[in-house]
């Protein structure tokens, strides 16, 4: 008996999971569609367009995520290509370096719109301006100016000192 209701409960939360695991595996046409006329996305798109990287076809992922956690739009385009080039040197999806580059994530998109919500949920990221999230996020000497430096490649609209 006890044998079967522990694998009751094993088969109970694998279907509990299934659909989580999927929620972020169909942002990328929602989001294109979304952000289609946003001046933003031309800008991430050209960015990346010009260095080569395969996170051209996420742009409007960062943007619906950075739009959904109120982070500044340039942010996680940013630390991805700090990180991984924009995604040429991303492993199991990850494309932030997350975790000290071992975490693994069922997409980049999942990957995105998990990092982009602890950056602006986790106690150790909330409230903070995009100097905190930065030293927070990798306090090397030089880390937050390179990330700033790419923001202000992708667009120097707004203040980034």
């Amino acid at each position: 008996m006890r044998k079967l209701f522990s694998n009751g409960l094993a088969v109970v939360a694998g279907v509990v999971s299934l659909p989580v695991s999927g929620t972020h595996a169909d942002c990328a046409k929602p989001a294109a569609a979304e952000y289609r006329s946003d001046p933003r996305l031309a800008s991430l798109r050209s960015f990346f367009s010009q260095t080569n990287c395969p996170a051209a076809e996420l742009s409007p992922i960062f943007l619906e995520a950075s739009d959904a956690n109120d982070l500044d739009w340039r942010l996680l385009p940013s630390i991805s290509f700090v990180e991984s080039t924009g995604g040429k040197s991303a492993r199991n999806n990850n494309l932030f370096g997350w975790d000290s580059g071992r975490a693994a994530f069922s997409s980049a998109s999942a990957c995105i719109h998990s990092v982009a919500s602890s950056l602006a949920n986790s106690a150790l990221y909330r409230d903070k301006d995009v100097d905190g999230i930065l030293r927070t996020y990798n306090g090397s000497a030089g880390y937050a100016r390179k990330v700033k430096e790419v923001m202000r490649r992708i667009a120097p609209v707004e203040r980034v000192d």
